[in-house]
């Protein structure tokens, strides 16, 4: 977990390789259907080129769909989902149904200053058109209303490791790789 720019996939890759295990992005999913123009991608792309957050019940429906498949059987990190307290219980419940559980939660922690000025130097670099200044400000906001209490959510689980997202990737990747052993 962490807000848009904090490093969520960069860290994810790296833990899938060192783990050989899946990574579950669900703004790669999304972006995947937009670029293919399917209807869930028409149907996303409307909420994304906004910045707000894609419906619940598209995306709790595209995790369960990628948690059956069989390279998940010995384990997965979800990228950017759940971004909400709604689709966090909704999680609980398919991996109750799947006879699974979260090991760990990772909070990558990062001020929004270097939020923006990573996301800004996304956009040049990957040519990201949901990485506009004004964009950038609202999904910080729906982060900070929606995905922030997820924290709260988590605290009392045992499972919610809050790793300090500044620094370079490999001191991140350490810190998040000693948190989760």
């Amino acid at each position: 977990m962490g807000p848009p720019g904090a490093g969520k996939g960069t860290q994810a890759d790296i833990i899938k390789e060192k783990y050989k295990i899946p990574q579950i992005s669900t703004g790669d999913i999304l972006r995947a259907a937009v670029k293919n123009g399917t209807a869930m991608g028409i149907e996303a792309k409307k909420f994304m080129d906004a910045g707000d957050l894609v419906p619940d019940a598209v995306v709790i429906g595209i995790i369960r769909d990628r948690l059956v498949e069989s390279d998940c059987a010995n384990g997965f990190i979800l990228d950017g989902f759940p971004r909400t307290v709604e689709q966090a219980k909704a999680l609980s419940e398919i991996l109750k149904e799947l006879r699974m559980e979260l090991d760990s939660v990772v909070n990558l922690d990062v001020p929004d200053e270097e939020l923006v000025k990573r996301l800004l130097g996304r956009a040049i670099k990957e040519g990201r058109s949901d990485d506009n200044e004004e964009t950038i400000k609202n999904r910080l906001h729906t982060y900070n209303t929606k995905t922030l209490p997820l924290i709260d959510f988590y605290k009392g689980t045992g499972i919610l490791r809050q790793i300090n997202g500044l620094g370079s990737m490999e001191e991140i990747t350490n810190t998040i790789l000693k948190s989760i052993q």
